[in-house]
């Protein structure tokens, strides 16, 4: 069995594994690459695998930078499966569809204005191209096995966010894990990520490698950034992932006001995926923590913006209030909108809430930026900008190597590092190397690894 890594390495984006047996080939995720503009040209390059002889893809989850290249292979002629989780396929509904959109209202923009170096900017796929992809999907539940081939696996719960999986596949003797995203044993929403079979082979994300999540209670500091910004009668603006982190701060948020740990003010979350998301999240209450009830008082505390008009009325809000939007690394969506609009301003507060990949707004403005570039036009930031990190989906390496620990894996296992930037790859593989007894690498980016 070969598998090659096609994303996904030495990168927190773009993550595609290619599994390759005598008789079947099977795509392990199919990503977009996001971040750095030199990442995200090779979601224009030829696709890197030959989609003729493709048997299917397997997806781990519905984030994009694991999902968002299957309208990519669509537009290339890819008409095989992919297998995925029912909360997985509800959620690439949703996100998919959204991303071509997107896509096509930045190139509309963009070729409007004359930005950029192309006269007519091209999406690199279109809405209709990303919901007539979802024909393929094909849904399965946790611990279904499903057999391509010669190739067999099964998903098993990992928590991070609904319908995320683990995948554990077995072909020619050989049984390998791919963990997905791996989420944490005391996640807000998710419950924890179900330890893993005995394997030979293990590919490991490593987002959080070489860092801690602040033991600070993300409640409070959630309540303190409202509160001081409510005090300057200004707005808090908060770029955040349309699945998971959205729906997390609608329940914290209306949480904290029920109880009157801060003051009752508008709450607005602007972004239809979203709010779809917020739907599926509640249809789905089973595979999550919170309850029916619980579900139904997050979202009947926030007030939906669909519509764009709806989302431009915002600006009409003098007093204090709260927006969350996409998209969570501010790499695009409404929440732009919003910061050209109040990130010149002193008494706006912008509260990151996830990880911020290399290259994007979010990185650059936690790492001081004076300015930033929004549809051509640089807006300077004088709005304070703040990050909490306790709302973070990703087990960090204390919590990844406890996750290894309660295991089955046996001592030497191999186990190939992906899905983290260089610092954060170097960090866990030296901290599994003196703590574990596993045999830890760093996958290479277009590697082959023969097991």
């Amino acid at each position: 069995m070969n598998i090659i890594f096609l994303g996904g390495t030495e990168t927190v984006t773009g993550s595609k594994f290619l599994v390759e047996t005598e008789t079947s080939r099977v795509l392990v995720d199919c990503g977009l690459f996001q971040g750095y503009k030199w990442l995200r040209e090779r979601n224009w390059q030829a696709p890197p695998l030959d989609i003729t002889s493709l048997d299917a893809v397997i997806l781990t989850h519905a984030h994009l930078d694991h999902s968002g290249y299957i309208p990519v292979l669509y537009k290339h002629g890819f008409r095989g499966p992919v297998y995925t989780h029912h909360a997985t396929q509800a959620l690439c509904q949703i996100l998919l569809a959204d991303s071509g959109h997107i896509q096509e209202e930045d190139a509309r923009y963009y070729g409007k204005h004359k930005l950029g170096k192309h006269a007519h900017p091209e999406p690199l796929y279109d809405r209709a191209t990303a919901e007539a992809s979802m024909a393929l999907f094909e849904t399965v539940d946790f611990d279904e096995t499903i057999t391509v081939g010669d190739i067999k696996f099964y998903l098993q719960p990992a928590g991070h966010i609904l319908g995320a999986a683990s995948i554990i596949l077995e072909s020619e003797g050989k049984r390998v894990g791919f963990s997905g995203d791996v989420g944490r044993g005391d996640d807000l929403l998710m419950r924890p990520p179900r330890p893993l079979p005995e394997l030979d082979l293990l590919l490991l994300e490593s987002t959080y490698g070489d860092r801690r999540h602040e033991a600070q209670d993300p409640f409070v500091q959630l309540a303190d950034l409202v509160k001081s910004t409510a005090r300057k009668g200004g707005v808090v603006l908060i770029p955040a992932f349309a699945v998971g982190r959205a729906q997390a701060l609608q329940h914290m948020l209306t949480r904290l006001m029920v109880k009157g740990d801060i003051p009752k003010m508008p709450i607005y979350l602007d972004s239809p995926m979203a709010i779809s998301a917020s739907d599926i999240f509640c249809q789905y209450h089973d595979h999550h923590k919170l309850t029916d009830k619980q579900c139904k008082s997050m979202c009947e505390g926030v007030t939906y913006t669909r519509t764009v008009d709806q989302s431009k009325a915002i600006a009409e809000q003098v007093f204090p209030h709260i927006v969350i939007a996409g998209s969570g690394m501010a790499t695009g969506g409404r929440i732009l909108h919003h910061f050209k609009r109040l990130l010149n301003q002193s008494k706006t507060t912008v509260l990151f809430t996830g990880y911020q990949a290399g290259g994007t707004r979010g990185a650059k403005m936690l790492n001081g930026v004076d300015a930033v570039k929004i549809h051509g036009q640089w807006i300077p930031v004088r709005a304070k900008v703040a990050a909490i990190s306790g709302l973070s989906g990703h087990a960090d390496y204390l919590e990844l190597t406890q996750w290894l620990k309660q295991s089955a894996l046996e001592p030497l296992t191999a186990i190939q590092l992906i899905h983290g930037d260089l610092d954060a790859l170097e960090g866990l593989r030296t901290h599994l190397q003196e703590h574990t007894p596993f045999v830890v690498d760093v996958a290479g980016y277009r590697n082959i690894l023969r097991i």
